[in-house]
Order: structure tokens, then sequence, then C-alpha cells
């Protein structure tokens, strides 16, 4: 599984402005409910009742919220770059600006948890994030997930 395939060009936010990290998570919640038909509020209580247990700021100007969410047919991503970025709550104490939320369908939790590893591998990759504030749109941010599984040659 490619992170890619998480990601739909509809659940994919380039510029998004949100102030606290409830708005940027209420922002979550509103894709997953265009995207997949689910409801904003369960999934935004889901994402908020994770974070009470601790930050998913996970440093480097990343967080990756996730849940598990009643309705969902397989594991989904939703990607936000927020302008400016915001205060978060990392480890690091710095301010957030890449946004990975992973959501999965309720009982998929070892699935759900190789997911959320690989999302924080690819996410530690400098060179990564430095693309993923550069992108031009989704389409390539998509992209740049999309290849970030392919084995380089040594």
């Amino acid at each position: 599984m490619m992170l890619g395939d998480l990601l739909d060009s509809g659940s994919i936010s380039p510029r998004v402005s949100a102030a606290t990290k409830r708005q940027a998570l209420s922002v979550v919640a509103e894709i997953a409910a265009r995207s997949w038909g689910l409801k904003a509020p369960k999934v935004f209580d889901a994402l908020m009742e994770r974070e009470a247990t601790g930050s998913t700021g996970v440093g480097y100007g990343v967080a990756i919220p996730h849940a598990q969410i009643e309705g969902l047919d397989r594991l989904r991503g939703v990607f936000l770059r927020l302008v400016p970025p915001i205060e978060y709550g990392a480890v690091d104490d710095g301010a957030v600006d890449l946004v990975f939320a992973l959501l999965a369908p309720v009982g998929s939790g070892s699935e759900q948890l190789r997911a959320l590893a690989r999302v924080a591998r690819a996410m530690r990759v400098a060179e990564l994030r430095s693309q993923l504030r550069q992108a031009a749109g989704a389409d390539a941010i998509r992209a740049l997930f999309s290849r970030e599984a392919r084995p380089s040659a040594a």
C-alpha cells in the first residue's frame, strides 16, 4: 500500500487557513464528510477524543491525527497544508503546517497501526516535507505520496 492510495484528490487541501488545532481538525472532519458520506461531527469528536490522550503533533511541522470511524469501508487519509502554521502542542513545541489525518474503520487495529507507522516514517523524511510544502496543488501532493513507497536503487 502506498500512502497515495489513502488519498483522493478531494481529500487533499493544499491551502487551509485555520487558527487553532480544533479548526484544523474541523476542516479534516468536513472533508471526510464530503468525500465519504460520513457525519462531520462524529469524525471531529473521534479526532478530538484521540487528541485528548496526547497531541498527534509529531515534530518538524507535522501532525498525524487519527481515529477509527464508524461507516468507513477502508483506511482513508486527509491531507492539509496549513497557511500559516498553527500552534498544535507538538512534541517539539513547533508550529504545524502539514497534517496527514488517518481515518480507519472500526476494528482495524493492526492495519491502522501499520498505516500510522508508514505515515510517520514518510513524514520524518526532510526532503518529502520540503516537497510537500512547495507542491503546486492537490495532484502534486498526491503524486509525492504515491511515489514515497518505491524503493530506491542502492
